[in-house]
């Protein structure tokens, strides 16, 4: 049986009969050996990171706990025994990616060491075998903020425009868009894997009937790490337990994921908020008389400034300064 999904003139075809597949497999044969017709020019297919990590011998024994350490670059959040965290490839997920199911027991499967690299390489091998320019895209699945449920996104794209902006357009009823730009990578990966099925045995996809997404021959574009916000500019840089503990514990190391500093009227408004002490301007920050000082540091690290203890009222007065002064 073959899973598919058609709507507007796009088909979505996962092959049933994919083997088990071993370090040093040729993922690109084995697509092509499922497959009951061929690939042409504009088709997009899409590759499970799990197939891709076992092909390129990312499987370990052990458990999650034991390669956890070794794969992320800071923890975000922390409920149980479960953790968020940003890992070696900047993606924000539960555990780093690392997974234990579709796995021999007592083995784990780490994420590619680099998705887009190995994108690239796919795409290339496919077009050098068939003769047809595709773009490929590399999945894994990952919950989100403020839902229940997983999706499966991009985590490496080669040949493709990984957002589709609409900036500039105008709707159906003339207003202008602005902002519009769908992440149209992360929306294939979405629609392969209801086609894949999460037990299906089906690794690969093909999506046909969006060439204008596929990129010229020698163009394998930006790639899905395009997509990853760079640190500091995510509203949610840590939990919400976290930022409470990272702010208060104030370390240096931990300001970038708090981001920019926020404008002189933000952060004065905050301290007057908390604190019930309207601050006075005093140059180029703010001066706080009679705040607990350890509240007002707290505060002044979280909006990306610096506090300073004055000589005054027996240490009561607290300066609050811009990072670069």
């Amino acid at each position: 049986m073959t899973g598919s999904m058609d709507g507007r003139g796009i088909t979505v075809t996962a092959p049933d009969g994919v083997p088990e597949v071993r370090k040093g497999d040729d993922l690109a044969a084995l697509l092509l050996d499922a497959l009951d017709s061929g690939l042409v020019d504009g088709d997009i297919v899409v590759v499970t990171s799990k197939v891709v990590s076992k092909a390129e011998g990312q499987v370990r024994e052990g458990i999650r706990d034991d390669a956890l350490p070794g794969e992320t670059t800071r923890v975000v959040a922390r409920r149980g025994p479960t953790q968020i965290v940003r890992s070696r490839l900047g993606l924000t997920m539960a555990a780093a990616g690392i997974d234990a199911s579709n796995v021999e027991a007592g083995h784990i499967v780490l994420l590619p060491l680099d998705p887009d690299a190995s994108a690239r390489a796919l795409r290339a091998t496919l077009r050098d075998r068939t003769g047809a320019n595709v773009g490929v895209i590399i999945t894994d699945t990952a919950g989100r903020a403020w839902r229940d449920g997983q999706t499966d996104i991009a985590i490496g794209a080669a040949g493709l425009e990984v957002l589709e902006s609409f900036a500039g357009q105008v709707d159906a009823y003339g207003n202008d868009l602005v902002v519009t730009a769908p992440a149209v990578v992360d929306e294939i990966a979405s629609a392969a894997e209801i086609s894949q099925g999460k037990l299906g045995a089906r690794p690969f996809a093909v999506l046909r009937g969006r060439p204008d997404l596929v990129r010229e021959p020698g163009d394998d574009g930006p790639g899905a790490s395009a997509l990853i916000r760079p640190e500091g500019s995510d509203f949610f840089g840590f939990g919400a337990r976290e930022a409470v503990v990272r702010a208060l514990k104030g370390a240096t190391e931990d300001q970038a994921p708090f981001g920019a500093p926020a404008s002189v009227e933000e952060l004065s408004a905050a301290v007057a908020e908390v604190t019930g002490t309207a601050p006075v301007a005093h140059g180029d920050g703010l001066r706080v008389d009679g705040a607990d000082p350890a509240v007002v540091a707290t505060l002044a690290f979280a909006h990306g400034w610096r506090c300073e203890r004055a000589k005054i009222n027996h240490g009561a007065t607290s300066l609050l300064l811009p990072l670069t002064t």
